[in-house]
Order: C-alpha cells, then sequence, then structure tokens
C-alpha cells in the first residue's frame, strides 16, 4: 500500500511503455519490504529539462534514464560520475537534496553478472563481438577490471576503429575483421568471449556472429548480452562446446540492483527481480 510517506523513483524516457525497470524494481521492493514505488514517465526530447527539474521538485529519491535522453541529460545535472563520463551516458540519477548525480549502472551490472557465476574477467583475455550501444559500458567495464587484453572482432572495421582509439588511452584495444584470419588466430586463447551484437535476438533466433568454435576452448567463459531468448543460438553452441555461458538478464538485473542501491544505500533481492522480468518477457509461460 502507497501512503504518504512512500518515496517515489521511476524511469523517463520516450518510449516507455515497454519499459521492464517498473515490474523489476517493484518486485524487489516488494520482496524486501519496503516504503517505495517505481514508475514509468514518457518524457518527450523538448520536456526533458522541465522533467528534470520537476522530479527534483517532487523530491524523487532517483530516477533511471533510457532511450533517447541518456546523452541529453547530462547537461541538466549537477554532477557525473566517473563511469557515465567516460561512457558518455548516464542511466541513473541520484538526487541527494536537490543535487542530482548521473550515474552508469550498466559498467557494475556487466561485471557483477559475471562475477556471480564465480567468473572474474580481471587478468583473462578477452574478445567482444560487436561495438553497439552497450559496448562502451562493457569495454570500460573490462578496463577497470584490468583484464590482460581485448580484442573486438566487428564487420566494419573502420566505424569502430573511433572508440578503441578513444579507450586506448587506458589499454591498448585490437579492432579486427572478425571473418579475418587475423582475428581466428586470436580465440584459442580468448578465455571470456562477449556478445555485444543483436544477433540472435528474437525474433531472428537462428542468428549469432561468426565464431569458429573448433578454436574456442571449452574454458572459456561465454556471456550474450541478450536475454530475449534465455538461450541464443551463440550460446547454445557454446554451452555444447562445454564452455560456461550466462545471458544478459543478469546484467539488466543488475544495473537495476545497482541503481536502487545508489538512491538508498540498500540492495534489493535479485531473485524476484529476474523472476519478474523473466514473467513480463512470457507472460503466458506459466513460469516466474
Amino acid at each position: 500500500m502507497f501512503t504518504g510517506k512512500t518515496i517515489n523513483m521511476g524511469v523517463i524516457g520516450n518510449p516507455i511503455a515497454h519499459s521492464l525497470s517498473p515490474a523489476m524494481q517493484n518486485a524487489g521492493i516488494q520482496a524486501a519490504g519496503l516504503d517505495y514505488a517505481y514508475i514509468a514517465m514518457p518524457v518527450l526530447n523538448e520536456n526533458l529539462e522541465a522533467a528534470v527539474k520537476g522530479l527534483k521538485a517532487l523530491g524523487f529519491c532517483g530516477f533511471n534514464v533510457t532511450i533517447p535522453h541518456k546523452q541529453a541529460i547530462m547537461e541538466y545535472l549537477d554532477e557525473i560520475h566517473e563511469d557515465a563520463k567516460i561512457i558518455g551516458a548516464v542511466n541513473a540519477v541520484k538526487n541527494e537534496n536537490g543535487h542530482l548525480t548521473g550515474y552508469n549502472t550498466d559498467v557494475t551490472g556487466f561485471i557483477d553478472g559475471m562475477k556471480q557465476e564465480g567468473f572474474s574477467p580481471s587478468g583473462k583475455n578477452a574478445i567482444l563481438l560487436g561495438a553497439g550501444g552497450a559496448a562502451r559500458a562493457i569495454i570500460w567495464g573490462l578496463i577497470k577490471e584490468r583484464v590482460s587484453t581485448l580484442t573486438i572482432g566487428v564487420r566494419n572495421v573502420a566505424k569502430v576503429q573511433p572508440v578503441a582509439e578513444y579507450f586506448r588511452q587506458y589499454m591498448h584495444i585490437e579492432v579486427l575483421d572478425w571473418h579475418s584470419d587475423e582475428f581466428a588466430a586470436k580465440l584459442p586463447r580468448a578465455q571470456l568471449l562477449i556478445n555485444s551484437t543483436p544477433l540472435g535476438m528474437t525474433p531472428a533466433t537462428d542468428a549469432m556472429p561468426p565464431v569458429d568454435w573448433d578454436r574456442v576452448s571449452p574454458d572459456a567463459f561465454v556471456y550474450d548480452i541478450i536475454y530475449t531468448p534465455a538461450e541464443t543460438l551463440f550460446l547454445k553452441t557454446a554451452r555444447e562446446h562445454g564452455c560456461r555461458t550466462l545471458n544478459g538478464e543478469a546484467m539488466l538485473v543488475g544495473q537495476g540492483a545497482e541503481a536502487f542501491r545508489l538512491w538508498t544505500g540498500l540492495q534489493l533481492p535479485r531473485e524476484p527481480m529476474a523472476a519478474a522480468l523473466r514473467s513480463a518477457l512470457c507472460p503466458t509461460s506459466g513460469k516466474s
């Protein structure tokens, strides 16, 4: 039951009706027995500044930010955390007595997902497939964890080269055509293989990045940030090859839990959040 003491939080974006965050966050809040409420709020581009001021005036303790506002919102904040500044995008804002700080919790969500499975990327040879929307957070997370080497495999090297150049101030990153012999030669030493492309995502589930699995070690940890379907063809092939695998559910739940921790200092139970996510994705499956 919501009361006059209920503390408000939410997510802004446009469109926003598809957001899974309310179901996920409210499930965690309910399981923890906390007096918070999390809602989705549509905000048009031209209303972003007014929305930020309004949320601050209304005393929202924090809010998530999704497309198309992750970059534009930065000019309306008082402070930007290092991760968000380096990545160039904010997905969570904390309101502390009217002082707004922007964060990017994708970094923590991505890394914590692996660590909860007992895998640490520190000192490992990592290969990242694709360099799309989430790639900058993934790259920065791997750099912070001090991976030994990082290779990015893509179909268009020239397009991705500027991203690698930007992060090379922190570590050397090699960008290779994933169809090339040079890329294939990197696969046997890979201890961490990550798919950040949309290949294999519902409804086109018969697609996956071009990987020569005969060259991949069965000891490699394989991570696909896609969470629909729960097991992509990429992960299925990796599992059958003997690799440990992880899908994108852990990253999505992890970034949401980290945002709540930043806003409140409290930890939400992740399993109810994950169950609500699965239920929202497959409402007729009968699975929680």
